[in-house]
């Protein structure tokens, strides 16, 4: 329990960076005056973040959970620390993407070390409460960084950092000690294929986001992000089939399992951020809610997961199966996100039984897929096999972001409302809804609130389609018995 109580507080500080922030950016815009880049305070720990998790996995797997974990916490801590002191709005910018490359590894490298610790078998029970620790974070972190921003400074948000990483860091580092340093081995470290996925990876994710945030596709710089960084990822993928140690074995993605648990995860955070992003909005623009009461009305999605997370992992360990919670999960999900293109925003009570039933078949899916991967690697590459989880989650979640909200411009611009790009990196979408809010009751608002009704919808829809690839790979997943299963279970699973 002291090494799982030192694992989930990492964990608890990357989770909570990524949603204490928003709440506050534009009090953080004001005093640093830096409207015209405020989005990227937040986008830039995303992104930092998402390309870092991997090659933690594959470190961890090298040199040992213990240093690098602890080497990730150091990080974001120092970057904290310089986050809490920026002066101007580029250097909180850099200091958040440091954060981030610290933030990457407190993740996938705490799910790696339970990996070490817990027997396949009784593991899904403690990623389900993995999950309780984001949904904590997702509830509290907005709660939190609103109360210190009021009643002391925006730059609290970073100070409450200190205390917690050194916590984590202390407990880590007496918690983890007799975990072995490495895979008893000698490595040679692929620093040219981590330098090919970070910079490629990085300007798609950049493109991608650039998008998200309204701007033109068609501009230079932004195919000039896109081209260099599928050149990059296209020269990675040479790098790693000629390497003698890869940073991502990419053999490992041609295992079934690993491949079908990974698109699915994708899928699910796909979704899961996209809606965190897209209903608040949809609540405030066509049902009239407030943005406080908005933000609240996710709550029943965000606790719906973490449950859904608890009775998967319950399940597996009386079980030893894990295919059909995802069969459940996955066919459930594109379902769910129909339907709420057609449940009225204003509907409280409904909407929030929706995504209660959204909530539990994410959550159903997130130990099972896991645990599935865990299982289909050997142990000395379990590492890099929950880092390419913890990736394909985070990859899902900023593409789905900029890929449904591209979406949902083109419809709303389609539908002939205004939306053209802004300068700078403020996002088009909240500016636009901003204006919409502004109109009132009026018989103009009542037309624009139509006209974005129908553009949610259609957008769900196409959501909806999208998750339908998910349940058409898991039918094809082959289900092995967990590694210390008892005989009987490996019996009722043949």
């Amino acid at each position: 329990m002291q090494v799982i109580f030192g694992l989930m507080l990492a964990i608890l500080l990357g989770a909570l960076e990524q949603s204490i922030v928003a709440v506050v950016l534009p009090e953080i815009a004001l005093r640093l005056n830096g409207f015209d880049v405020m989005a990227w305070v937040v986008s830039a720990y995303l992104i930092a973040s998402t390309v870092a998790t991997p090659i933690y996995g594959k470190l961890s797997d090298v040199l040992g959970r213990r240093s690098v974990l602890s080497f990730a916490i150091v990080l974001f801590l120092v970057a904290s620390i310089a986050c809490a002191l920026a002066q101007t709005m580029p250097q909180l910018i850099v200091a958040r993407i440091l954060q981030g490359l610290g933030g990457g590894g407190l993740i996938s490298v705490s799910q790696a070390a339970i990996a070490d610790v817990v027997p396949l078998r009784e593991r899904g029970r403690y990623q389900g409460y993995v999950s309780g620790v984001w949904a904590v974070a997702s509830m509290a972190g907005p709660v939190i960084g609103g109360y210190l921003a009021h009643y002391l400074s925006w730059r609290w948000i970073f100070w409450i950092n200190l205390p917690l990483a050194l916590l984590a860091l202390v407990t880590v580092r007496r918690a983890l000690r007799h975990l072995p340093a490495g895979g008893g081995r000698k490595h040679r470290i692929d620093y040219l294929g981590a330098l090919l996925f970070g910079g490629g990876l990085t300007g798609v994710l950049v493109f991608l986001t650039r998008l998200g945030q309204g701007h033109d596709v068609w501009r230079a710089d932004s195919l000039s992000l896109l081209g260099g960084g599928l050149a990059a990822l296209l020269l990675f993928v040479w790098q790693e089939r000629r390497a003698a140690d890869p940073v991502i074995p990419l053999a490992m993605l041609r295992v079934p399992t690993v491949a079908i648990c990974c698109i699915t995860l994708f899928l699910c955070f796909f979704q899961l951020i996209a809606m965190s992003v897209l209903l608040p909005l949809r609540f405030q623009v066509v049902g009239g809610a407030q943005a406080d009461s908005a933000a609240l009305r996710l709550v029943p999605l965000t606790l719906a997961i973490p449950f859904g997370a608890f009775i998967a992992g319950r399940l597996m360990t009386w079980s030893g199966r894990y295919k059909p919670l995802q069969l459940i999960g996955s066919a459930a999900a594109p379902l769910v996100i129909a339907a709420l293109a057609f449940v009225d925003p204003g509907a409280v009570v409904l909407t929030a039984i929706v995504m209660v039933a959204l909530g539990l078949a994410i959550g159903l899916q997130l130990p099972s897929a896991l645990v599935a991967t865990q299982n289909a690697v050997p142990p000395q590459q379990v590492g890099v096999a929950t880092a390419l989880t913890a990736f394909s989650r985070m990859l899902g979640g900023a593409v789905g972001v900029a890929v449904l909200t591209t979406v949902l411009i083109a419809l709303l611009r389609h539908s002939g409302m205004a939306v053209s790009p802004l300068p700078g990196g403020e996002d088009v979408l909240m500016h636009l809804f901003r204006e919409v809010l502004s109109l009132g009751d009026g018989a103009e608002a009542a037309v624009v609130r139509q006209t974005a009704e129908r553009a949610f919808r259609a957008l769900f829809l196409a959501s909806a389609a999208v998750s339908l690839l998910a349940p058409l790979l898991v039918v094809r997943l082959r289900e092995a018995t967990l590694r210390g299963s008892p005989v009987k279970a490996a019996a009722s699973v043949e």
